[in-house]
Parts: structure tokens; sequence; C-alpha cells
């Protein structure tokens, strides 16, 4: 069975840093890409990161290109989610997940069936 374990939420102020974690295991290789979703209140979940599989290219919405980094150790099964010059309205609850097999970076359809983390709260105040 895969699992995804995010970590490293949590509370701060506007302009701070928080770094996520999200941990995987029981995948049978490390060929699958891995998103970041989040879940702002009354808003409906986007992603707004994405690693692609085999060392393939990063994609990142608009909205936190520049301010968030999405990076990946194989050997660790890891993925972070670094966040720099927080802002309020990047409160949510995130979520790494990781697409059906064979599914990339592409269209979002193919995370429904796939992966998901428990989900981890970030909150940044004024």
């Amino acid at each position: 069975e895969t699992q995804l374990v995010e970590s490293g939420g949590g509370s701060v102020q506007t302009g701070g840093s928080l770094i996520l974690s999200c941990v995987a295991s029981g995948f049978a290789s490390d060929d699958y890409a891995v998103a970041w979703f989040r879940r702002a209140p009354g808003k409906e979940r986007e992603r707004i990161a994405c690693i692609s599989r085999r060392h393939g290219p990063i994609y990142y919405v608009d909205s936190i290109n520049g301010r968030f980094t999405i990076s990946r150790d194989y050997a660790k099964n890891q993925v972070w989610l670094n966040m720099d010059n927080l802002k309020p309205e990047d409160t949510a609850i995130y979520y790494c997940a990781a697409p059906i097999a064979g599914w990339d970076c592409g269209p979002t359809a193919g995370y429904r069936l796939g992966t998901w983390g428990q989900g981890i709260q970030v909150t940044v105040s004024t």
C-alpha cells in the first residue's frame, strides 16, 4: 500500500518561512510524480507545485512562483516544499499527492485516484 505522510506545518507571521516534508512509502519504484496541493478556507483545492517523474521538469502556479520551492531526494523517498515570504492568503491545508501510475505533472485528473497525504495546516497571520 502506498502512503504519503506530511509534516512541518504550523503558524507563522507574514513574511515568515516554513518547510513542509512529504515522506513516501510503499511505491514500487521512484518513478512517480509528486505534487503539493492546498485548500484555503472557502476555496477549492488547487495544485500549487509539481515535480515530475524521472528528474523531469518542475511546475509552479503563478501565485507562489518565486516564493515556494519544491525539491526531492530520491534516495530518501522525500519531497519538500520550502515556503518563503508567506502571506495570509497562503493559509490553507496543504497536501502532497502522487498520481496514478504513469501519470505526471499534467492534468490533475490523474491525482483523484492517486495517493494522498493526510494534510497539514499552514496558518499565516498578519
